[in-house]
């Protein structure tokens, strides 16, 4: 019999903090981002009944339908936005989202820094940054990526606090490592160059290499599968 939600959950949580023991840092160093998408408000439910506050969705249409209910439900609840975004859609996702992880692009940065005026609220933000061949999203030089930093100064309602990549779809550990040693060196880089800006989460790592992920310095993990089973 396959565990059930809650257990796969304890898991988990277990194996994030063995990778993070390993590792040599310190206890509650990596927050789990449980991943929802394609799966039911019930599913969310168990999951936040056994202790799991922090969820991520993909998809504007889908979180919307989904946790605008279980928000007013669920006191504590936390929603991330993780997938790509469409400056048409930032401010229907706003109202929901305390951080948008895949900012990719200027103009998506405006337009946040746009809507979040109009409705008074901070969002936090992550910088997608593309560092796998295979990734199609991200931004792809530190030209780019400079650029838009550069822009937060006239971006009161926007916050930084890091970094997010997907590493390539491979089982090559290698290639997966250097994609999440790639998002470290760009880290260290932003932090020299913006002293007054927070860059210190780094989002990556997912079910199938969150581990080398945690060893790798990540302090956000952004788990589905493992946690919630194959898509539904």
């Amino acid at each position: 019999m396959n565990a059930g939600i809650k257990e796969k959950l304890q898991i988990i949580m277990s194996e994030i903090d063995n990778a993070v023991s390993r590792s040599g840092r310190q206890a509650g160093a990596v927050k789990l981002v449980a991943v929802s998408k394609f799966h039911p408000q019930e599913a969310v439910k168990e999951v936040f009944s056994a202790g799991q506050t922090l969820f991520g969705e993909n998809r504007v249409q889908e979180a919307t339908e989904k946790f605008t209910p279980l928000i007013r439900e669920c006191p504590g609840i936390s929603l991330h936005l993780i997938g790509s975004l469409q400056r048409n859609k930032v401010k229907r996702i706003l109202p929901l989202v305390s951080c948008i992880q895949s900012l990719d692009r200027l103009e998506l940065l405006l337009e946040i820094e746009k809507q979040a005026a109009v409705i008074g609220k901070k969002i936090d933000v992550l910088f997608e940054i593309h560092t796998g061949e295979q990734s199609k999203s991200g931004y792809a030089d530190d030209a780019s990526l400079f650029e838009s930093v550069d822009a937060l100064a006239d971006c009161p309602h926007v916050v930084c606090r890091g970094l997010m990549t997907m590493a390539p779809f491979t089982d090559n550990e290698s290639e997966i490592r250097a994609s999440f040693k790639k998002l470290r060196t760009i880290q260290c880089e932003c932090v020299k160059r913006y002293p007054d800006l927070d860059f210190s989460e780094l989002s990556m790592g997912m079910s199938s290499d969150f581990k080398i992920a945690v060893e790798e310095g990540s302090t956000m993990v952004r788990i589905g599968t493992a946690i919630f089973g194959e898509r539904v």
